[in-house]
């Protein structure tokens, strides 16, 4: 699966002639649409009996080919393209195309965890791989317009950060596995799966991909000089150390704001929401990684 806007012209070219290097088939080229982020075309590929599906863009392309892999025991391989690539540097996949495509068609398998998501009480849930979340990061990400992306990478995040860093706390309540509502005044609610950022900070340091549990962070800080304080705790990795940074683990969250807060799930904006109900999906994906690394280390059975 290829998202057009991503990937550049010669791609397509150099995965058909890898293909044929290491010994299979010629590969389909299926491309992303507009009303169809990589859902729709990765379920077909499944059903022509495919044995890996490359993703080949960003975060949220990599997201919509996982929703439809999820479950079907086929393989999905990483060939970042985009600003974020945050699974991809969480499981060590090579950044550049032609080493991700070697390590898509001769890696090991790996069964990681996803996290599935229904908002306001919608009746169908939509996954993650990363992150999910509401208040200042998705306002973060809503924000940052794809020309400066594009112009600067990842920078165009922290421009974004900066303006967004006087927003006002809002009233949250927070349920772990059906226990009690903790009640919060918050920043942002951040539900991750694993808890690299960009720059190889690390929000949530014990969050592990195939753990079957998901990682919540509450960051609750006071005007600059509390997020001054929070980002020197991000920055050091430490769990605890910090009155406003809260860490929790649990297989079921549910957030519910007092007003609609702007969500986003793996840094796709999905508009403001007042109630966001988390699950983990344990193992429920498979995704190749390198041969040997750590990351295939840990598959059940290595």
């Amino acid at each position: 699966m290829a998202n057009p806007t991503k990937v550049e012209s010669d791609t397509r070219e150099l995965i058909a002639g890898l293909c044929i290097e290491l010994g299979w088939a010629e590969p389909l080229w299926i491309e992303t649409t507009v009303d169809d982020p990589g859902t729709g075309q990765a379920r077909k590929a499944v059903e022509q009996g495919v044995d890996v599906v490359m993703a080949c863009g960003g975060d949220g392309t990599v997201r919509s080919v996982a929703e439809a892999l999820a479950g079907t025991g086929v393989a999905m391989g990483l060939l970042p393209a985009g600003t974020g690539n945050l699974l991809a540097r969480t499981l060590g996949t090579p950044l550049e195309m032609a080493a991700a495509a070697r390590v898509a068609l001769t890696g090991d398998d790996r069964a990681i965890d996803i996290g599935r998501v229904r908002v306001d009480g919608e009746s169908d849930e939509r996954v993650f791989l990363v992150m999910a979340g509401t208040g200042f990061d998705a306002e973060v990400m809503g924000n940052t317009p794809e020309a400066l992306k594009a112009k600067v990478g990842p920078l165009a995040y922290v421009v974004s950060g900066l303006r967004a860093m006087r927003g006002r706390r809002t009233k949250v309540t927070i349920r772990l596995d059906g226990g009690e509502d903790l009640r919060r005044r918050t920043r942002t609610v951040l539900v991750g799966n694993s808890g690299t950022l960009l720059g190889g900070l690390v929000l949530m340091p014990e969050a592990e991909v195939d753990d079957g549990v998901l990682d919540i962070v509450n960051l609750a800080p006071k005007g600059i000089p509390g997020w001054v304080a929070v980002a020197a705790r991000v920055i050091s990795r430490r769990r605890r150390g910090h009155e406003r940074v809260e860490h929790w683990t649990a297989k079921e969250v549910l957030i519910t704001a007092e007003d609609p807060q702007a969500s986003q799930i793996d840094g796709d904006p999905i508009g403001d929401v007042t109630e966001m109900s988390v699950r983990v999906d344990a193992g429920a994906l498979v995704v190749r990684v390198a041969e040997g690394s750590p990351a295939a280390e840990l598959l059940p059975g290595k």
